[in-house]
């Protein structure tokens, strides 16, 4: 069952169109790469998925996304609600100039929770999760900026996960990383679809490889492929796709 779909997606900046006609759907609990050339319309597609489109002047989105029943397109849908059930994580990772326990805990608080108890439960958790519990236990209250850059990318991962969302974009989550620090991150990725539908925009084709279940190549706005990751590597239906994967364009 598709937990996301879009349909006849088009989006334009102005008078440019970037996105032409995207129609796809996503399974639950899989990881599903979008991957292309840069300037291929990968990362504005994650964005309209969550509506963070929506904050850059002159945006103009045409056809329709659902998450589930939620029609994400109405204007009558919440957008903090939507970004909970939808979180994003960025390619630099962006930490808060607070504590790592008040990274975590932004999201429950903005939602309302305010009982210390849940909320050390649900930074824990969360922290565990992401695979940093272990890292800075002992150093809850110290700043998030002191953390590595592998370790924020985690942190800023922790916090998606505190405000329990349904699906995670991650717009090229490792690529300001280190091998170890980008290692640690498609671990976790694996470990998470147990729970969690994944979207991950990246240019490592060994990434994409590696971690996804499914994979989208976009060329031009266009969807030009969409098939299980082995497919779409090993033995690809369109000329294009082969022709970026063999590295003869990209």
């Amino acid at each position: 069952m598709a937990i996301i779909e879009t349909t006849k997606l088009n989006l334009f900046y102005g008078k440019k169109q970037a996105l032409y006609n995207v129609s796809l759907q996503f399974p639950q609990k899989q990881v599903i790469s979008l991957i292309g050339p840069s300037g291929c319309g990968k990362s504005t597609f994650l964005r309209t998925l969550n509506r963070m489109n929506d904050l850059i002047p002159n945006v103009r989105t045409e056809g329709s996304i659902q998450v589930k029943e939620l029609d994400v397109m109405s204007a009558r849908t919440d957008m903090v609600d939507l970004r909970q059930r939808v979180g994003m994580v960025f390619q630099q990772p962006n930490p808060f100039p607070f504590s790592i326990y008040d990274n975590v805990a932004y999201g429950p608080r903005l939602h309302g929770m305010t009982n210390k108890w849940e909320l050390d439960q649900i930074v824990q958790e969360s922290l565990m999760k992401a695979s940093l519990w272990e890292e800075v236990s002992d150093r809850m209250h110290t700043s998030a900026l002191g953390l590595s850059g592998g370790q924020q990318q985690r942190l800023c991962i922790a916090r998606v996960l505190a405000v329990k969302p349904e699906i995670i974009l991650m717009d090229e989550p490792t690529a300001a990383l280190d091998p170890i620090s980008t290692a640690k991150i498609e671990d976790l990725i694996v470990e998470l679809k147990e729970k969690y539908t994944i979207l991950i925009v990246t240019h490592n084709m060994q990434q994409a490889s590696r971690i996804s279940d499914r994979t989208a190549f976009f060329l031009n706005g266009r969807v030009v492929e969409y098939a299980d990751t082995k497919t779409i590597f090993l033995n690809p239906v369109e000329k294009e796709t082969q022709d970026y994967i063999s590295g003869r364009f990209g």
